[in-house]
């Protein structure tokens, strides 16, 4: 999983929406100190977020399963962009050996003494390119037993539209994804809870530690310990 930051508003943006509801400007030392304890205490403290929706952040993410993919669209106050299946399978198409070299996952395991062999299997290694890794050996196999039956689909010439309803939900995908910061609060503090999936709780966590170091004093009290 990757995560960059694209592109973020400049706090100053925030300090100006909050000082128009009080035509206060003159008050402001131009993103200093004092515009930074504004937006804490009107944003956080006195819980006016609408003022945090003037700040935008686009992220660009990538690695992370289809899975994760859903849950990202149940945050819907963000705009999300993603890698399109329908012209993307063609890596996976030209794909010409077998991932699971027909061995069922009961030989697999007994062809190794441990799971970290069966990892670095190199059919295993190889569907890794393609499928996040939930570390439960019957999970993963299944993910790759249904990657290799989407390879053998695709090579039979159907189209990516129908070949694409047997993609597993561990398919790797991508991203661009912007949201505001009282949204992008909202996930961080419900997504790094322990009660979390654990994929969607490691982005979450890389997106704070990706966030501006003079931003994240908006979100600090939003992650889970």
């Amino acid at each position: 999983m990757n995560v960059e930051l694209m592109q973020h508003t400049s706090l100053a943006v925030t300090a100006h929406a909050i000082r128009t509801c009080w035509q206060s400007f003159e008050n402001s030392d131009e993103g200093g100190e004092k515009d930074l304890a504004l937006i804490d205490r009107v944003g956080n403290k006195f819980k006016h977020a609408s003022t945090l929706e003037h700040l935008n952040y686009t992220f660009y993410l990538s690695g992370i399963s289809r899975a994760l993919l859903q849950e990202l669209a149940r945050h819907r106050m963000a705009s999300l962009s993603v890698k399109s299946t329908r012209y993307t399978l063609k890596e996976l198409k030209d794909e010409t050996e077998s991932f699971t070299n027909g061995m069922s996952m009961l030989e697999l395991k007994e062809k190794y003494t441990n799971a970290d062999e069966v990892y670095n299997d190199v059919h295993m290694k190889r569907a890794s390119k393609y499928l996040v890794f939930t570390n439960i050996l019957a999970v993963d196999f299944a993910s790759v037993v249904a990657l290799e039956n989407l390879r053998l689909i695709l090579q039979d010439a159907i189209a990516n539209d129908m070949a694409k309803f047997c993609l597993p939900e561990s398919y790797k995908t991508e991203l661009t994804w912007t949201i505001n910061a009282r949204s992008l609060q909202n996930f961080i503090s419900l997504r790094t809870n322990k009660s979390a999936l654990w994929e969607i709780r490691d982005l979450a966590n890389m997106i704070y530690k990706t966030l501006p170091e003079d931003h994240r004093y908006l979100f600090e009290s939003c992650v889970s310990e």
